[in-house]
């Protein structure tokens, strides 16, 4: 992905990490975001593929969490469509499958679609009926219909009267907006937001609230055939009103990644503004640093280890300790 800010500079008491490789051993286990981090709508981040993969090959395990509205299934085909590894991942929970499971709560009811058709298959199989706003019972908002174009506020007038009726509503993605390539677009949960400050009920479905991460950490458990603590987990993400959130409300560690989102205001504003609005969104998160994307920089001595490994003569470790020794005799 392109990088469109300046370099980071000192931050004072929170580390900037240009390598993720120390970070590997120390947390085991990564609660990655996919979007903003791994790729932005348009293209997939090669460096950061890089990095999940060799996490894994490390023995890491990598968790993709994500507000995208979208089962599993249709996800992976997105991840396929956008290059992603199937190696950077171990396993895969969105929002959307969490939203599915609230809506099938209210079987038998006339539900009103907010949303692109893209979402479609956040429908499919579920135990309700479909129907237009003035029919619904219930209201599932995956985003705006058409979000290249459109604006939350132009929806003033419909959420009006959905609110009117006293409508709860089941967002599939509480991201205020997203990168796609070089824009940011809104997102479901600037509706949702919309809603309830109108005085609707919205239930959010997605970070950065728990039940997600409950998910995440059955599945990672799955993997690993044991109990994982959370201080095992590192949180990664780009999101600071639901990834860094997230990260606190979960009790976990959590990485910064600047390239994704909020990374125009971070070019406008600079890094003091970042750490003021981290301090101020999600006060005593564990921060363990900000990078400007993900990156995995420790292979290169890797590789230069093993070449001298390979290479005729080459002494191994110990003989190399107990020369040195020698020499200090």
């Amino acid at each position: 992905m392109p990088q469109s800010f300046p370099t980071l500079a000192k931050t004072g008491d929170i580390p900037l990490i240009n390598d993720v490789a120390p970070l590997s051993a120390q947390y085991p286990v990564w609660f990655c975001d996919v979007w903003g981090v791994v790729h932005n709508g348009v293209v997939a981040d090669e460096a950061a593929c890089d990095a999940l993969v060799r996490h894994r090959a490390k023995g890491g395990i990598v968790i993709f969490i994500t507000n995208s509205p979208r089962p599993v299934q249709a996800l992976i085909e997105q991840l396929e469509g956008l290059k992603v590894p199937r190696e950077a991942w171990d396993d895969i929970v969105t929002s959307g499958d969490l939203t599915r499971a609230l809506i099938a709560r209210h079987a038998g009811k006339r539900v009103f679609h907010l949303g692109p058709e893209r979402d479609a298959r956040l429908r499919e199989g579920l135990p309700v009926t479909f129907t237009g706003p003035e029919e619904a019972d219930v209201i599932l908002n995956s985003g705006l219909f058409d979000d290249k174009t459109e604006q939350p506020e132009q929806y003033r007038p419909l959420l009006q009267a959905l609110v009117r009726r006293k409508l709860p509503m089941v967002c599939a993605n509480p991201d205020m907006k997203v990168q796609h390539g070089a824009r940011i677009i809104p997102c479901a949960g600037a509706l949702a937001a919309l809603y309830a400050e109108m005085g609707g009920e919205v239930i959010m479905a997605g970070k950065p609230y728990p039940p997600i991460y409950e998910a995440c950490l059955e599945k990672a458990e799955r993997v690993a055939g044991r109990k994982i603590e959370r201080e095992e987990i590192l949180a990664i993400g780009d999101g600071l009103a639901t990834d860094i959130l997230g990260a606190r409300n979960f009790g976990i560690h959590a990485l910064y990644v600047a390239s994704g989102v909020h990374r125009q205001e971070l070019h406008e504003k600079g890094l003091a503004w970042l750490i003021a609005e981290i301090q101020r969104i999600a006060p005593g998160v564990k921060l363990v640093g900000i990078t400007e994307r993900l990156q995995w920089l420790g292979q290169e001595q890797e590789e230069q280890e093993e070449q001298e490994e390979q290479q005729p003569g080459a002494r191994s470790a110990s003989e190399k300790t107990a020369q040195e020794k020698g020499q200090e005799r």
